[in-house]
């Protein structure tokens, strides 16, 4: 079968609140960080696997509340405190370097003394985070988490749905249906399965049916 060369184009990721899907899963950190009345002393960690919708929480949050949002390898650059009463960084666990790990203290301690907020986000609990400042890592571990959980059967399938939706994709929904029975309960699959198929089926100019998925699923299960 001929083949058609296919440009990895990004897809249009709808990020606004009406595509937060709020499920069993997720409802504690949705409500958490969307209500900074209920974060202990005025800080929160948002904990979750790739692709969980951490990012999209913040955005959300960001909206509502005119956070500072910021990657936590940019820290090293900051020259001084955000202005803002409220400060994000997202990928905590990652921050890297121990100038980024000085400016997360002196940040952390900035905020604490004006009254300010704080959301960090990261993979895991703080407890885990490769962090070599101890006056650092005590007060990262004195915040309290909240978790987004793996997907269960409701949001596994409207994030399959949104996958596809942000690709501009309308697969038959028993696509969706059987996809979610046998692809693993993960967001990351959830996201890798749809990129595929989109991928497979622009390169041999097909139409994601069931059939097609099936096949595709079969081939590539041990890569997924």
């Amino acid at each position: 079968m001929a083949h058609q060369l296919v440009f990895p184009l990004p897809a249009h990721v709808a990020l606004g609140a009406e595509d937060f899907f709020v499920s069993k899963a997720n409802e504690a950190a949705y409500t958490t960080v969307l209500d900074r009345a209920r974060w202990p002393d005025r800080r929160l960690v948002l904990t979750g696997p790739e692709a969980s919708g951490k990012s999209h929480l913040v955005r959300i949050l960001s909206r509502q509340a005119g956070a500072e949002v910021m990657p936590s390898q940019t820290l090293s650059r900051l020259a001084r405190p955000p202005q803002t009463p409220l400060v994000v960084i997202e990928d905590a666990d990652r921050i890297g370097t121990p100038e980024a790990e000085e400016a997360l203290f002196h940040l952390h301690n900035h905020l604490a003394s004006t009254g300010g907020k704080l959301l960090l986000t990261a993979r895991t609990a703080p407890a885990r985070w490769p962090l070599t400042l101890p006056d650092l890592a005590s007060r990262m571990q004195a915040i309290t988490p909240v978790t987004i959980d793996a997907p269960d059967d409701a949001l596994l399938r409207v994030l399959l749905a949104k996958h596809f939706t942000d690709r501009q994709l309308n697969p038959p929904p028993d696509v969706i249906e059987k996809l979610a029975t046998r692809i693993d309960r993960s967001f990351a699959a959830a996201a890798r399965i749809v990129a595929h198929l989109d991928q497979q089926a622009l390169a041999q100019q097909r139409q994601i049916t069931w059939p097609f998925a099936r096949t595709v699923l079969e081939g590539t299960e041990d890569a997924l």
